[in-house]
């Protein structure tokens, strides 16, 4: 991929790490009608992508709306929740199927944004033209997301706090300090929404998916979930079976897993995709200053930022947890692999911005210091879906194991999980079973991916009973549309439902 709307693309599906804080008209188109299943009223928006990049796609039309549902699925006469969208149209559409649902993961990023980069076309990363000539394209942000009656609970001061910590708080009262501002922040969160917050969870976003297929006038939903998106597409197709018409699960999300088994999968593929780092480090002198030895270099950065960090331009110190989460954002594309290097290097040198840039990017921080609700999403979703979180003690005694099984992720990924061990709203789990009934599911996985590491897509495949393995040997978290092998297999199953042969696998390039 290649382009500044690739890398924002990139950055929104980065949202799957959690930090230590949690973390019919003419034509066959459908036609307006009132906000709700059976129609939705749109409106042209053209200052969307304009907001987001500065411009819109030639050739692209953008409309939006909102799609009003229960708060509550299992109470639908009660409240409602109002649902953005995005409409994205080409201009050369033809033999039109229906609509296209697409969702970046997190969870809590945004799927209005998502499509707004993805109708930039292929130049730019975003989906083939086979695909934008054939469907709509539809963004939407879930439930507690962005433009979707978003949560927001925990401060930017908090934030700001969260990011900073040190990843890996070994004495025991930096500890208790990181104890203490998870407690703080889930009794924020309590008081603020109370019962409400079960209602984030992932099974009442995989309902509303379904209300959103009735509004556009779908009889069956085609859909492309990233990371995070690909459980909420997997509930779907649990939820809905004889509803799915295709459904792409790109960096796949093993339901099974607890929250503890998903952590530690976690760290072992950022580990992994550290070591791939540091091998092409090794054997790219010229592109990378950290040679021949990154990973000291990284670990003597961290260290350094725990005993004498840098200020920044904007008067924050550069302590090892902006480090960290600079290595982190850095490590979902191999094209991030260079700006690691860069900004290690110029931190070493006593030039911190690369680091904040990154870390900023990651974090989703505005230059202000404001932040998007991204991550108070993300800990919402995270915390309602989870049945049992681990206690303290416990994830305490994770920490020191999982430091020594993968030395700079483990124990952030295990103090990772403090922030549940506090929240106050129930549980509200999703679904762990076959899709009986429902046609081929494609599920993607990227063999160096660090955040939905590939171990967990033949298990989704397995879990669903329908679904068909793509694998993809490269780098980076998902895979879709990075090379020409992913992206005719993709296109063949979402245009004519040709489901590509059981264990095909596409070289990184």
């Amino acid at each position: 991929m290649a382009g500044a709307v690739v890398g924002l693309l990139a950055l929104l599906l980065a949202g799957c790490t959690v930090p230590p804080f949690a973390p019919r008209t003419e034509g066959g188109q459908p036609a307006a009608g009132p906000s709700g299943a059976g129609g939705v009223s749109w409106r042209s928006c053209p200052e969307t992508p304009r907001e987001l990049v500065g411009r819109g796609a030639p050739g692209m039309t953008y409309d939006c709306a909102t799609v009003a549902v229960p708060q509550d699925w299992e109470a639908p006469g009660g409240e409602t929740f109002e649902i953005a969208l995005l409409r994205i149209r080409s201009a050369d559409q033809r033999d039109r199927i229906g609509s296209l649902l697409v969702n970046p993961g997190g969870p809590g990023a945004s799927g209005v944004d998502t499509a707004v980069y993805l109708s930039f076309g292929p130049t730019y990363g975003g989906l083939p033209d086979s695909v934008t000539e054939r469907f709509d394209i539809i963004g939407f942000d879930p439930r507690g997301v962005s433009r979707s009656s978003p949560v927001k609970c925990i401060s930017d001061e908090n934030l700001d706090a969260s990011f900073g910590y040190d990843p890996d708080p070994d004495d025991q009262a930096e500890f208790d300090g990181l104890v203490a501002l998870n407690r703080t922040i889930g009794e924020g969160c309590g008081q603020r929404y109370g019962d409400q917050l079960r209602l984030f969870s992932t099974e009442q976003a995989a309902r509303d998916m379904d209300a959103i297929r009735a509004a556009v006038g779908d009889e069956k939903l085609s859909y492309l979930g990233y990371s995070y998106g690909t459980l909420l597409g997997a509930t779907y197709a649990q939820l809905f079976p004889n509803k799915v018409r295709a459904l792409v699960l790109d960096g796949a999300v093993d339901p099974r897993q607890d929250f503890v088994a998903g952590s530690e999968s976690q760290a072992k593929g950022f580990e992994r995709a550290f070591d791939n780092f540091t091998t092409w480090c090794a054997a790219s002198p010229d592109r990378c200053p950290l040679a021949p030895d990154a990973r000291a270099a990284v670990t003597g950065a961290l260290e350094k930022a725990r005993t004498s960090p840098l200020r920044g331009a904007d008067g924050r110190e550069a302590t090892a947890g902006w480090v960290f989460y600079a290595m982190v954002s850095s490590l979902y594309t191999e094209s991030g692999w260079e700006q690691l290097a860069e900004a290690i290097d110029d931190l070493n040198a006593g030039d911190p911005a690369g680091v904040f840039e990154s870390a900023d990017s990651y974090a989703d921080r505005a230059d202000d210091g404001s932040y998007s609700n991204l991550f108070d999403a993300n800990l919402a979703v995270n915390c309602a879906d989870e049945e049992t979180a681990p206690e303290v003690p416990r994830i305490r005694e994770l920490q020191s194991q999982w430091r020594a099984k993968y030395p700079l992720f483990g124990a952030a990924l295990a103090v990772g999980m403090l922030p549940c061990a506090f929240w106050p709203g129930e549980s509200d789990p999703y679904p762990t079973g076959p899709a009986a009934g429902a046609p081929p599911v494609l599920v993607v996985g990227t063999t160096g991916d660090p955040a939905t590491p590939y171990e967990q897509t033949p298990a989704l495949a397995e879990m669903l009973g329908v679904g068909v393995v793509l694998t993809w040997e490269g780098e980076g978290h998902t895979a879709y549309p990075q090379t020409r092998c992913i992206t005719e297999a993709v296109d063949a199953y979402l245009i004519d439902l040709t489901v590509p042969p059981e264990g095909t696998r596409c070289p990184a390039r």
